[in-house]
């Protein structure tokens, strides 16, 4: 976990980077993943437009070869163009980031009319393909749900499971995480085109996935109509999650409010997690820890935060598993040092209002933070952070991140978890 957050962080500070260079990057060295060799009356299948996400679409006689990288169109439902048509994509939404895209495959999509040229179709599949990659950010949480899981949802849901999953840059132990996921959106096994040495045909294919925001889904884009709504209540069909709705304090007689707090071991820790659990108890709840991790079970995970009302963590990708908690829960941000509140608000804050969650943070004063025993309170470091921020991604992420926890005032934070329960008392906004 707390290896895997700061590549989170770091696709932000890419990403800032990469809009003062844009319009001075040349030809060889482009972020959009997408060169056309075809002259300009020719339809466009492959969406290269997009802010952020690479996808293409292409009705006909596909044909893919794995061990190539090839996908190849001999005929187009959509009307056949004159010219040849020649894309080259990497199958992840990250397009406009250099350092996720450099850890994605290259695909060559092609139009072939010389039947010399025509791939083999050692098998015929009479459902249609979606190809993504497991390279970028995979294996750290928030990006795992954030680029794969969610957009694959949205791709792959209007199929209602008649649809074959296509993975290049595989990762086993993705699939083996996600498998609960990946079952109930495909009734088809998942090929692997790296290894894959047969040349596979599809009546349609989808390359990529479509991406509409951090966390979450903008439902006017959707071609479906779906909704983080939809999602979460797919994510509880998945994992046989049993709460919907979280506990409302005065109609549930005898029960106790729930409260999880995420924690961490190797950096952003909590110094005083004995103190802060008494104080929480002091106030009614159920006090429940976890540390998620890559070894630890994602329905089991999904099973303890659903059964919580309220989830509180410091800045970083476990806040993700906020996706299981029942509506009208609370999540509870703890923002470190280092001057990353707007960051942290997009990647958990907004997301959530989109949950059907409530949403407070609390932002540590210098005295909470770990660094203040390192540094004077003149230092540049504690004065200062955004003259850090100027330094780059690694002096943010080694200053503020890795080498940073908190020991929570636990009389300032009481206030927090108080409010957490006024808002468990008051009627839901949502229904």
């Amino acid at each position: 976990m707390a290896c895997s957050i700061s590549i989170l962080f770091k696709s932000y500070f890419c990403q800032l980077s990469l809009l003062s260079l844009q319009s001075s990057i040349d030809a060889g060295n482009q972020i959009s993943m997408f060169k056309e060799s075809t002259s300009e009356n020719i339809k466009p299948m492959c969406s290269a437009w997009e802010p952020i996400s690479n996808f293409c679409e292409i009705n006909g006689d596909i044909r893919v070869q794995g061990n190539s990288s090839t996908i190849s169109i001999v005929s187009l439902q959509m009307g056949t163009p004159t010219g040849q048509i020649s894309w080259v994509v990497k199958p992840y939404v990250q397009k406009e980031n250099a350092a996720a895209m450099d850890l994605v495959k290259n695909w060559s999509v092609t139009s072939v009319s010389d039947p010399s040229e025509f791939l083999d179709c050692d098998l015929i599949h009479s459902v249609p393909a979606i190809l993504f990659s497991l390279g970028g950010f995979s294996g750290n949480h928030f990006h795992d749900f954030s680029d794969l899981v969610i957009p694959l949802y949205i791709t792959s849901k209007q199929f209602d499971g008649e649809v074959q999953f296509l993975v290049t840059d595989n990762r086993l132990w993705w699939i083996t995480k996600f498998k609960g996921i990946l079952r109930k959106l495909s009734r088809y096994d998942i090929i692997n085109l790296d290894s894959d040495e047969n040349g596979h045909c599809y009546p349609s294919i989808m390359v990529g996935l479509k991406y509409h925001k951090e966390l979450g889904i903008d439902q006017p884009k959707s071609q479906d109509q779906l909704s983080m709504k939809d999602f979460r209540q797919f994510l509880r069909s998945t994992y046989s999650l049993k709460r919907r709705n979280a506990i409302r304090i005065g109609d549930d007689v005898g029960k106790r409010p729930r409260l999880l707090i995420i924690t961490r071991r190797r950096s952003r820790t909590f110094t005083n997690m004995g103190k802060i659990t008494r104080m929480a108890a002091s106030l009614g709840y159920t006090v429940v820890t976890a540390e998620p991790n890559i070894s630890t079970s994602l329905c089991s995970v999904a099973q303890i935060v659903n059964s919580c009302d309220v989830l509180m963590g410091i800045h970083g990708a476990g806040l993700t598993n906020m996706l299981f908690l029942p509506d009208n829960a609370i999540l509870i941000q703890i923002l470190p040092l280092g001057s990353i509140d707007g960051l942290a608000r997009g990647y958990f804050g907004e997301p959530a209002v989109d949950m059907n969650l409530r949403y407070l943070e609390y932002k540590i004063k210098t005295k909470e933070s770990s660094l203040s025993s390192k540094y004077h309170l003149d230092h540049v470091i504690i004065k200062d952070p955004l003259s850090v921020h100027k330094q780059g991604w690694d002096a943010v992420r080694s200053t503020y991140l890795d080498k940073q926890n908190v020991k929570l005032d636990v009389r300032r934070f009481r206030t927090k978890l108080s409010k957490a329960l006024e808002l468990l008392h008051q009627l839901s906004r949502y229904t």
